[in-house]
C-alpha cells in the first residue's frame, strides 16, 4: 500500500468521508492508522474497552464515545498493551486517557481529548456496535477510520489507498 495521509484521502474521496471536527491528541506509538470500525458507547467506565481490547482485533480499531468526559481515563497502559498483543490497530476515544508514556512506546494508534490519571470504575455499563455521533460525524460499526496527525475521516467502507 501507499503512504497515505488524511488530506490526501479527503482530496482523494472528497464525497466519500466524514471528518471528525475534533482536536484529538496523539498518544500512541503509531501516528498513522486504520481500520475497521467497533464502537463503543460509555461514560467514565472502560469495562467494554477492556473486554474488546481482549479479543482478536484483527487490525481494527475502536472508536470509543466517552461523552467527551475530562473525569476519567477511558484507556491505561494495561489495556493498551492487551490491545497490542490481541492485534488492535488503535483507539480512536472522545474521552480521556492515561499511562501517556507508556501509550507512547506501544505500536498501537491512539487518539483522544486528553490525558488524566484517574481510571474509571469498572461497573460493565456501556453498548457496543451502537451507531455513534460526536464531532459532526456519524459513525457505525463496519465503517473504515483514517487517522494521523491531521485529524481523524471516516468512510462507509474501505477506500483504495492506492490512487492517493
Amino acid at each position: 500500500m501507499s503512504q497515505w495521509c488524511t488530506p490526501d484521502i479527503c482530496d482523494a474521496y472528497p464525497d466519500d468521508v466524514r471528518v471528525l471536527h475534533l482536536a484529538l491528541n496523539s498518544y500512541g506509538g503509531k501516528s498513522n492508522f486504520y481500520g475497521e470500525v467497533v464502537t463503543i458507547k460509555c461514560h467514565e467506565d472502560n469495562s467494554l474497552v477492556k473486554e474488546q481490547a481482549s479479543k482478536p482485533g484483527n487490525g481494527r480499531v475502536m472508536v470509543v464515545d466517552g461523552g467527551g468526559s475530562l473525569r476519567r481515563a477511558l484507556l491505561g497502559d494495561m489495556i493498551a498493551e492487551a490491545a497490542v498483543k490481541n492485534g488492535w490497530a488503535g483507539l480512536v476515544i472522545y474521552g480521556c486517557v492515561r499511562d501517556v508514556d507508556a501509550l507512547a512506546d506501544l505500536s498501537l494508534g491512539v487518539k483522544a481529548l486528553a490525558s488524566i490519571p484517574l481510571k474509571t470504575e469498572k461497573r460493565g455499563i456501556g453498548d457496543l456496535n451502537v451507531e455513534l455521533e460526536f464531532g459532526g460525524a456519524v459513525i457505525k460499526a463496519g465503517n473504515t477510520v483514517y487517522a494521523d496527525n491531521n485529524g481523524v475521516v471516516f468512510s462507509d467502507s474501505a477506500l483504495d489507498l492506492t490512487k492517493i
